[in-house]
C-alpha cells in the first residue's frame, strides 16, 4: 500500500515531466525563441546534437541543449 500511493505521488509526475522535457529537447529547431535555465531568451541560430547557438541581443551564445527550459511563441 505504501508503495503505490508513493509510486502515485512521487515516481509517475516526475516520469511524465521528463518525458515532456524530452519531447521539448527533441522537437527544437532553427528559428525557436527559447528561454535558457538561466533566464536568457535568444532566438536559436544553430543546432547540432549537444549545443545550441543562441542570438542574443548583443551577439551570440554557445550553450547546452539540457540547458533550454521553454519555448516561447515567436514574434
Amino acid at each position: 500500500m505504501f508503495f503505490a500511493v508513493f509510486y502515485f505521488l512521487l515516481i509517475r509526475p516526475e516520469r511524465r515531466r521528463q518525458k515532456e522535457r524530452m519531447s521539448l529537447i527533441a522537437s527544437l529547431k532553427r528559428g525557436d525563441r527559447v528561454i535558457t535555465a538561466g533566464g536568457i531568451i535568444g532566438t536559436i541560430e544553430d543546432i547540432t546534437e549537444n549545443e545550441v547557438i543562441l542570438a542574443v541581443e548583443e551577439g551570440k551564445l554557445r550553450i547546452a541543449k539540457s540547458s533550454i527550459v521553454e519555448k516561447k511563441a515567436k514574434k
